[in-house]
């Protein structure tokens, strides 16, 4: 009923920046918080970002000052803007959307951030 999906990702050396969005459609009403997670491989999922219906947003202290999530609710789109990237970065980046008390993901897109 729900779908998210991103786009955005793609390889890029250290220090360049990228701008990941994620799109949701199908049934929706509203959207509650919205966040941006991370996963690499043996490494547990990480919360990069996240963003309320409020625009309250938190961030991860390792993206904290280089990523900036915002949304655009008139599109049920959230982004992430990723500036200064490191190699640590590289991860399969997905989205999220809590709708009616359910949660959503993308289907995730890849980052590769070269030295």
């Amino acid at each position: 009923q729900v779908q998210l999906v991103e786009s955005g990702g793609g390889l890029v050396q250290a220090g360049g920046s990228l701008r990941l969005s994620c799109a949701a459609s199908g049934r929706i009403f509203s959207i509650n918080i919205m966040a941006w997670y991370r996963q690499t491989p043996g490494k547990q999922r990480e919360l990069v970002a996240s963003i309320t219906s409020g625009g309250i947003t938190n961030y991860a202290d390792s993206v904290k000052g280089r990523f900036t999530i915002s949304r655009d609710n008139a599109k049920n789109t959230v982004y992430l803007q990723m500036n200064n990237l490191k190699p640590e970065d590289t991860a399969v980046y997905c989205c999220t959307a809590n709708i009616r008390a359910s949660d959503y993901w993308g289907q995730g897109t890849q980052v590769t951030v070269s030295s």
